[in-house]
């Protein structure tokens, strides 16, 4: 993860404001103005026991501006607050369709191996949390330095020594003391968040394996470990809410001494005549009722440490440069032939595979086979451009897969992998994934090719049928002639079909290798497996090891 500075990223996020500028420029000035609504209550109070006092002022005239303050202050601290929520919740709406973006352009190849649930945390608490921000920073800082000149001039008015005062005490707990309770806090909001995270991917990996838990006996393993990071997540937030603690008891202090220095100052320049009773009330009330602002400030060097370490979290999306750049302005092509030249490929410093070559004819069954770990499932992934070759390249209708538009080659190719991931929502939902505005009946035939019709027609509720997440609700079997069907759907020129029939008794294998070998017609199908009565339909049958140069080791 990469640490940036508190001030890059308050820079970073406030330049997402940009569009909402104007709603931004109108909760401050509501802001504003509503702070000093509610400090001029005060004032006119104080107005109020000077009429008394000296019999000068109209009570009824006095009392009538309270009641308008505090009207004014009422209807602009809705509008201000509705305008900053709406600022925020529309930004986070904005931010999240990025960070989706993000992630899509990043997958599969930044993916791979990352933390599910940590990413899920980035996406959802991570990103709530800068509504904080959005909401309760922004315009808070500038409403609060707004206001506090106008009280400096209000009160230096009635001295230049009590304006000063104003000044100081404001730089002290609107700019000091966040600064200050920022630096308590260290590094503990990033540690918060990250501890948060892994917690979270921990806890969804313990709910998708609780049958393997159960069944070897390690539940009080995962309730210890669980109950391990709870504490370390405890600790970070019991420091973090002490730091607050003390935060909100130090503002509290200080605004109470800065009076008491603000009372002592007016009665000396009373006492030397230097300004009148009048002057000593105003400049006392004023100040006394002017803390709002500022002391909303003061808590931002407790809260905006948390809210800085997920803005921190999504900027690393954002800024993460993908492996493969989507390619807008290439070329489009009609599939003819596909051929990797003395490819290599490594994961990591881990060499996959060397010196691979392969030529596949238009309208052609290649099987492909050989032991686990050899590179038949990454030289799919290849040929799907989830990757680039280290070493040498892949083409199709002669052309370098790099130089193809990204939407052409995803609508030439098909990919069945071994894993078939399953959303929630109906079987008929599920499938269309791979032709969106494909029809009942299109539907229907696909399935009928992948042996997965009268299982679908034998549920309750037929293609309708909801699917639990992940697919859980059915069998491994039924999910992979579901992705096989997806594949027929997707109507691509060229299938490339992982381990199709691992999970299929020999009667559905049949069926679904009998639908292969009549749709060949216009298809040109890749076919990696293990199963002998699978590579019967193929044309030509290479092994890896001879399509590859020999290495010392492979995985």
């Amino acid at each position: 993860m990469k640490k940036r500075k508190n001030s890059i990223i308050m820079f970073r996020l406030i330049k997402l404001v940009k569009p909402l500028a104007l709603t931004m420029l109108i909760a401050i000035i509501m802001g504003v103005f509503g702070h000093l609504a509610a400090s001029f209550i005060t004032i006119f109070a104080g107005l109020g026991i000077l009429s008394v006092l000296n019999q000068s002022q109209s009570l009824t005239m006095l009392f009538m501006g309270m009641i308008l303050c505090a009207l004014i202050r009422g209807f602009l601290r809705y509008a201000e607050q509705s305008c900053n929520h709406y600022i925020a919740f529309k930004l986070l709406a904005l931010i999240r369709d990025e960070v989706f973006g993000a992630l899509r352009k990043l997958a599969p190849s930044k993916l791979d191996g990352k933390d599910k649930g940590d990413l899920i945390a980035v996406i959802t608490s991570d990103i709530e949390l800068l509504e904080v921000f959005y909401a309760h920073t922004i315009s808070p800082i500038v409403i609060a330095i707004c206001y506090s000149i106008f009280m400096i001039w209000f009160i230096g008015r009635i001295h230049p020594f009590l304006g000063l005062c104003a000044l100081l005490v404001y730089l002290c707990i609107g700019a000091c003391l966040p600064l200050i309770i920022s630096s308590l806090n260290k590094d503990n909001g990033l540690k918060f968040r990250m501890l948060s995270g892994e917690l979270s991917g921990f806890l969804l990996e313990a709910i998708r394996g609780l049958n393997e838990t159960i069944q070897y006996h390690m539940g009080e393993k995962f309730v210890k470990k669980m109950n391990q990071k709870n504490e370390e997540l405890f600790e970070v937030d019991r420091s973090m809410k002490k730091t607050t603690g003390f935060c909100t008891a130090l503002s509290n202090a200080l605004i109470w001494g800065f009076n008491l220095i603000m009372f002592i100052s007016a009665f000396v320049l009373f006492q030397k005549g230097q300004i009148s009773f009048e002057g000593m009330l105003l400049a006392c009330l004023s100040l006394m009722s002017s803390f709002g602002p500022v002391s909303a400030l003061a808590s931002l060097g407790s809260t905006l440490q948390n809210t800085m370490a997920a803005g921190n979290r999504v900027l690393d999306i954002l800024d993460e440069t993908p492996i493969i750049e989507e390619v807008t302005d290439g070329k489009e092509i009609k599939f003819e032939s596909i051929e990797c030249e003395h490819v290599d490929f490594s994961y990591q410093s881990e060499l996959i595979l060397k010196d691979c070559s392969l030529h596949v004819e238009k309208e052609s069954i290649i099987g492909i086979s050989g032991k686990s770990g050899c590179g038949k499932s990454t030289l799919l992934k290849l040929l799907m451009r989830f990757y680039d070759p280290s070493q040498g390249e892949v083409k199709i209708s002669n052309e370098s897969l790099k130089g193809i538009n990204s939407s052409c080659l995803r609508n030439t190719e098909s990919f069945m992998m071994q894993d078939t991931h399953l959303f929630y929502g109906s079987i008929f939902e599920n499938l269309r994934i791979a032709k969106w505005d494909a029809s009942y009946e299109e539907v229907e035939e696909a399935c009928k090719k992948a042996s997965i019709h009268e299982f679908v027609m034998n549920l309750p509720h037929g293609y309708d049928t909801m699917v639990a997440e992940l697919g859980e609700s059915l069998s491994g079997g039924e999910r992979q002639r579901i992705s096989l069907a997806r594949a027929f759907l997707h109507q691509a020129p060229l299938l490339l079909l992982d381990e199709p029939t691992s999970n299929l008794d020999s009667l559905n294998e049949a069926v679904i290798l009998k639908s292969l070998d009549e749709e060949r017609k216009g298809k040109t199908v890749i076919l990696v497996s293990h199963r002998e009565s699978t590579m019967k339909i193929a044309d030509q049958v290479y092994e890896m090891s001879d399509l590859c140069a020999p290495m010392d080791r492979v995985s």
